[in-house]
């Protein structure tokens, strides 16, 4: 407010929307309600996110006790693996949770209008029955019967202010007379339907994808015809993608419940399977001498299980099965996941170009950028945790058009990433410095894991910022700039990496890649600190 003409700090803050990244900067750290909230969807999700990458390096440990030129077999198609999945699921993913978290606020605004015109009807009852006294109310009984009954039932009927259901084939109107009823049923998101659909579909075009087209895929990695790496890479490659299908459809069901600001379920079903994959593996590397390809079936079962959990779950609170396909939502999911198909092809290219740069140095090389790659993309990864919590609550938000909660949940996560990036920039300098030797023993890879230490930590807050951004973006539904903005770094990106691996060869491409998540979280904070696009209200 303003006293007396003058502007108070309060209103001028909002002139320069850079400053909103500062926004209750002293209270980071406090548990208020926005910060419980936010831990209680990130803790979990961070936690479920980074279980498969444990997973794997726990894998990468195992396999590295065969020998080097297995574990950077296993590197190369590990890579092409990840490659293609995030290309089919991401955007599916990533649009699902904002997609199901604007639909659920609906669907509990629709509860809500619905209880308050139950109770509105109770009290109206109960009015016209002190009004009237006990010789009209038995005449008009007599002479009426139901009659008020049925002229409040029309009158409710008729009201048209109640917000439109996500369910085309039911009507609010339709659950009025018995609101007990109602609060059993199941969720009816059409959204979570159309992405258990699409996960099914990827995955199994992503199973005949990698096994047809293993050998010019691991070629395209620089695994050549004569490269001892070729054979197990390839046995690795073709077995791993027969859970292709149990992996995107695992997914596509953690993005409905992130849209729940459920990531509880998502995590115990994770843990499960990864712990089976922890007991497998030694079986089936060693006991039963089947080297890499035990490593991928115990990686495949485990799969499964948390796919077959998840569904499970997902059944009991979710009505999957929608009356009609016009119930489902292909059109929307088909133009935003396109959209987010660019950007997810423009970041993991940057990635996956490295690896194979690194391939071409050879298999020591190639093996120790598979460790330092693993626990870069694990440690990094927790930062989505924030992420998850500022999508599912910003999208919440901006269905509700609660602005001011939006704009504080992107600032509180975003602050507390940058804090969280720092203190992983120490654990992982000195983990990597002093643990290198749990993933293998040679001497000569455990130099190159040594150079890459300094651009593995020193990136981390950086990583946090840039990761943590994603998901800002696609609470507000921002997928147009997020996949356009991603196009213009990759490009930057994939010119610094060729001429950086020219130049200083290993060094080079971590050069790169610090510079590739630079580009990121600065293209980030251009849309948001500039107040455009979603955020134009910071302006106003």
């Amino acid at each position: 407010m303003a006293e007396h003409g003058v502007v108070l700090p309060t209103q001028r803050k909002w002139k320069l929307p850079i400053f909103v990244f500062f926004k209750d900067l002293r209270f980071v750290l406090k548990m208020d309600s926005l910060g419980k909230e936010i831990l209680f969807i990130a803790v979990p999700a961070a936690m479920a996110l980074a279980a498969d990458p444990i997973a794997s390096l726990i894998d990468t440990a195992f396999i590295g006790r065969i020998g080097p030129v297995e574990i950077a077999a296993v590197g190369v198609s590990i890579a092409i693996f990840n490659q293609v999945s995030k290309v089919a699921i991401f955007p599916l993913v990533s649009i699902t949770t904002s997609f199901v978290a604007e639909e659920e606020t609906i669907e509990r605004i629709n509860k809500e209008a619905i209880e308050i015109q139950n109770t509105d009807k109770g009290s109206m009852k109960k009015e016209e029955t002190k009004e009237l006294s006990q010789d009209d109310v038995k005449l008009e009984n007599m002479e009426n019967g139901s009659t008020l009954k049925v002229d409040d039932q029309k009158a409710l009927s008729s009201n048209n202010d109640f917000p439109k259901s996500p369910c085309k084939h039911m009507t609010i109107t339709d659950s009025i007379s018995d609101t007990s009823k109602l609060q059993k049923q199941k969720r009816c998101i059409p959204s979570a339907s159309t992405a258990v659909l699409f996960g099914a579909i990827l995955g199994l075009l992503e199973t005949l994808l990698l096994v047809l087209l293993a050998r010019p895929l691991l070629s395209l990695m620089g695994v050549k015809s004569d490269s001892p790496m070729l054979l197990p890479a390839h046995k690795y490659l073709t077995l791993r993608s027969l859970g292709a299908p149990a992996v995107l459809l695992s997914l596509a069901m953690q993005g409905v419940f992130r849209g729940f600001k459920d990531t509880k379920t998502p995590l115990y079903a994770t843990v499960a399977g990864d712990v089976a994959n922890i007991i497998l593996d030694p079986i089936l590397i060693f006991s039963c001498n089947l080297g890499v390809s035990g490593a991928a079936i115990a990686h495949v079962l485990s799969q499964y299980l948390i796919s077959t959990i998840l569904l499970v779950k997902l059944m009991q609170q979710v009505d999957l099965l929608p009356p009609n396909i016009k119930a489902l939502q292909f059109s929307r999911f088909l133009k935003n996941g396109f959209l987010l198909l660019f950007k997810v092809i423009a970041a993991t290219i940057c990635v996956t170009l490295a690896a194979s740069l690194a391939a071409r140095l050879g298999s020591t090389s190639m093996a120790a950028f598979q460790i330092c790659l693993q626990v870069w993309l694990t440690s990094s990864l927790l930062a989505d945790g924030l992420a998850v919590a500022g999508q599912a609550i910003i999208a919440s938000s901006f269905a509700e058009k609660n602005y001011e909660k939006a704009t504080a949940a992107a600032a509180r996560v975003l602050q507390l990433g940058f804090l969280m990036g720092l203190g992983l920039a120490l654990l992982v300098g000195l983990g990597l410095e002093f643990g290198s030797g749990v993933f293998t023993k040679d001497i000569n890879v455990k130099h190159m894991i040594a150079i890459g230490v300094p651009f593995v930590a020193g990136t981390q807050p950086i990583n946090s910022i840039a990761f943590i951004f994603d998901g800002v973006n696609f609470g507000a539904s921002d997928f147009a700039y997020s996949a356009y903005s991603m196009i213009l770094v990759a490009i930057g990106s994939i010119g610094s990496l060729f001429a950086l691996y020219k130049a200083a060869g290993f060094v080079g491409i971590w050069v790169a890649l610090s510079i590739f998540m630079g580009l990121r979280a600065i293209v980030g904070i251009w849309r948001m600190g500039t107040g455009t696009g979603p955020w134009s209200f910071l302006r106003s």
